[in-house]
């Protein structure tokens, strides 16, 4: 008895809400719409960088080679993310209430 009553007291902390109620700070659209956004300009940035050292414009290998790299672990990075999320959310989904 003495557990159930430790368990029943226990409380989460209550979210930061906003005047109008909302959870303050960014959502999880927020925080996926800004690391899409990385994804798409770091892929950009080796695009440019690639663009410039075929063109001749004064772009370096090592540069170039250093941009398409940072794109690639960026595309990774946020596979794995969505791999996560993925996961839970299936788990949550075979859960029996």
């Amino acid at each position: 008895m003495a557990l159930i009553e430790a368990i029943g007291s226990l409380r989460l902390p209550a979210p930061n809400l906003d005047p109008s109620g909302r959870p303050a700070g960014p959502g999880f659209r927020e925080m996926l719409e800004s690391a899409v956004g990385q994804v798409e300009r770091s892929r950009g940035e080796a695009a440019r960088a690639v663009e410039q050292l075929l063109a001749g414009e004064g772009g370096e290998l090592h540069t170039a080679l250093l941009a398409v790299q940072k794109a690639e672990l960026t595309l990774e990075l946020f596979l794995e993310a969505r791999n996560k999320i993925l996961q839970g959310y299936q788990e949550i989904m075979r859960m029996q209430i």
